[in-house]
């Protein structure tokens, strides 16, 4: 299958689950070249809106700085101030903006698989899912991806430890799936209660010194209080969860030399993490974030490729007539 082939059938970027192994490749060399200094006109005299209903710092201005870099104005959006306070679906907001002419969105919502209200045969506007509730959130994914395979070059045999609030993490779900059928190893980490079946079925649970010790990759994950019972907000203690879970200097010394420490953030230093291991020489943290603009340059570039395609297709067509 050609790159321009399947780019035409990705009208929409919604999981990784959606996404084949060909595709996930495709969409980080893209990625890659866009780091390397590849430029793109294609969102010329087209607008994006993103459509954030959660808080988010990282994705809403990677999304938004990726948008620029191609060529894309974007429709401010403020959910607390839009029609959806009216009662609005959000299939109706969607459809009002792509009425607009908004050509792609980039929609953050707390409800899971919001996007299957959405996608029909009359939704024409492009939809990127940047996080649903606690199930998927692809572009985090394809950018921990990336920062891995700049650094092994390979995913097949990697051992990949994900320590943290693994039952309230989209990042968890996205990458413990993908990263497995990429032919990495999956392990976790953290309260025996955030373990649950679904990556029972994944991979093993150790403890936070024996991940250090075993994997190349320690990928870290806020404790999402937000999303806890106030039970167990009540319950939580920082202080313990730092000294049975959290990633200090004496566990860094523990990883093999060329090991990588990654969290999605925002961080909670002192509970996940200490401060001196944010920065330190086996900290990829950053260089996530900076990735994260190159793909999401590479997401949209696959979404509106279609539209070029089809709008070349025509034009052809049409020649022929003539």
């Amino acid at each position: 299958m050609s790159l321009l082939i399947w780019r035409k059938t990705m009208k929409h970027i919604l999981s990784m689950s959606q996404l084949s192994n060909e595709e996930v490749y495709s969409l980080m060399d893209s990625a890659i070249d866009f780091k390397a200094g590849k430029e793109s006109d294609i969102g010329l005299d087209k607008f994006a809106i993103n459509m954030f209903f959660e808080n988010s710092t990282r994705t809403k201005t990677s999304f938004q700085v990726a948008e620029m870099k191609l060529g894309m104005k974007e429709v401010m959006f403020d959910a607390s101030t839009s029609s959806v306070t009216k009662g609005e679906s959000l299939y109706d907001t969607v459809k009002t903006v792509e009425s607009i002419g908004a050509s792609v969105a980039v929609i953050r919502h707390p409800e899971d698989k919001y996007y299957e209200k959405l996608i029909n045969d009359n939704m024409k506007i492009h939809i990127i899912n940047g996080g649903d509730g606690t199930g998927q959130h692809p572009s985090q994914s394809l950018l921990d991806l990336m920062t891995i395979y700049e650094h092994f070059g390979h995913f097949e045999g990697l051992k990949v430890g994900i320590v943290g609030d693994l039952s309230h993490s989209r990042v968890a779900h996205s990458n413990a799936e993908i990263l497995t059928r990429l032919g990495a190893d999956v392990s976790f980490g953290g309260l025996d209660s955030w373990y649950t079946e679904e990556f029972k079925e994944i991979g093993p649970h150790m403890s936070v010194d024996e991940l250090c010790q075993e994997m190349d990759i320690v990928m870290l994950l806020r404790v999402q209080h937000e999303r806890l019972s106030s039970e167990e907000n009540k319950n939580f203690s920082k202080e313990d969860y730092f000294n049975k879970y959290g990633l200090d200097m004496r566990r860094v010394n523990m990883m093999k030399s060329d090991a990588m420490i990654m969290h999605p953030a925002p961080i909670n230093r002192g509970v996940e993490i200490a401060d001196d291991v944010v920065e330190c020489n086996k900290s990829y943290i950053f260089q996530q974030m900076q990735n994260g603009v190159f793909v999401r340059m590479a997401m949209i570039e696959a979404v509106l490729e279609g539209d070029n395609i089809d709008n070349k297709i025509n034009k052809e067509r049409q020649a022929a007539i003539r």
